[in-house]
This record gives structure tokens, C-alpha cells and sequence, in this order.
């Protein structure tokens, strides 16, 4: 297995990112706190573009990139709670979700299975929450702009929330089919 391909290294730069992102978050560093999380932002998707067209697809790579978006997730969503610009509630039902299929995956792996593969509603649950906190972030600024960033990041958030649970509802009925026609559960046919 290749680990030191050039989408592993975006991805590690990204989870490299997710303390400096929080450092400026927690001085009052707007403004490059929105540069990180953007550049983040497109990095993500630079990096899965790359794995793609250069053959470079690596299981590394499909573990490092959602743990850089779930650190992302969390440490803004902690850290826009903590500054009161998010409500507390936000942070529980993501968490939440989180908890869930972090238990699915506990039983699928003692069912001798791998993790299941990413679905869009996912992808796109988590496309629009990384959307959703810079703008949430940039709607603080006492301006026109703010005011529309401030609708934009809340349609974003809820239905980034909408589509994470969508998503956390289909893993959930992969997993159930996947354990249900597991031949281990299966009656002995002697």
C-alpha cells in the first residue's frame, strides 16, 4: 500500500490544519479562521479528485479524509457553540449521529465486516456542514454581507443535519441487511 501519495498528504495537511484552525478560532481570528476552513474545504474535494484521476486511491486515504471533516465538524461546531453563535443543540444532534455509527461500525466489525462504503447523502450531508459553519462564522460581521451569510449558513446547516441523518438512516439499513443475512446467525441445517 502507498501511503505518501499526493492525496494522503492533502488529506494529512488538512487534519494538520484542524489545531491551527482552532487556535485562530479561539483568539478571535476571523478572518484567517475562514481561510483555513476554506482552504480546507477545497482541498477536500481536491484530494478526492486526485485519488480518482491518479489511480491513487488508497484505503489510507478513505480514513484520513472523513477523519479530517469529522475533526472540522466537531472542533467548529464546539467552538461556535462556545462563542454562543450556534445553539448547543446543533453540536448534540450531530454528535449524536456520530455515536450511532460509531456503535453500527463496533457491531458490523465484530460481524467480521468492514466499514460500508460512503454514500452521498453522507458526502453531501458533509459538504454542506463545511459550508454551513464559515458562512454561520462570517454572518457575526454587522453588515448586508453578514445578513446574508447568516440565511445561507442556516440553510446549509439544516440541511446538512437533514442529509446526515438521511445518510445515518441508510447505513443503518445496509448494516441491518448485512446482519440479518449474516450465514453466522443462520439456523445449523443439521
Amino acid at each position: 500500500m502507498r501511503v505518501l501519495t499526493v492525496p494522503n498528504l492533502i488529506s494529512f495537511a488538512r487534519l494538520l490544519l484542524v489545531p491551527v484552525f482552532a487556535l485562530l478560532l479561539a483568539r478571535g481570528q476571523d478572518g484567517w479562521a475562514l481561510a483555513v476552513l476554506a482552504g480546507s474545504g477545497a482541498s477536500d474535494w481536491l484530494d478526492g479528485v486526485l485519488a480518482r484521476r491518479m489511480g491513487q486511491v488508497s484505503r489510507l486515504g478513505q480514513m484520513l479524509d472523513p477523519a479530517a471533516d469529522r475533526l472540522f465538524i466537531v472542533v467548529t461546531l464546539v467552538a461556535l457553540a462556545l462563542r454562543e453563535i450556534v445553539p448547543w443543540w446543533l453540536l448534540g444532534v450531530l454528535a449524536l449521529r456520530d455515536v450511532v455509527l460509531a456503535v453500527m461500525l463496533v457491531v458490523l466489525a465484530r460481524a467480521g465486516y468492514a466499514p460500508l462504503p460512503v454514500h452521498l447523502a453522507g458526502k453531501a450531508g458533509t459538504f454542506a456542514l463545511l459550508y454551513a459553519f464559515p458562512l454561520l462564522l462570517l454572518a457575526e460581521w454587522d453588515s448586508w454581507l453578514g445578513t446574508v451569510a447568516g440565511v445561507a449558513g442556516w440553510a446549509f446547516a439544516l440541511w446538512g443535519v437533514a442529509l446526515y441523518w438521511f445518510s445515518a438512516v441508510l447505513y443503518l439499513a445496509q448494516a441491518r441487511e448485512l446482519l440479518r443475512d449474516d450465514p453466522i446467525d443462520a439456523p445449523d441445517p443439521a
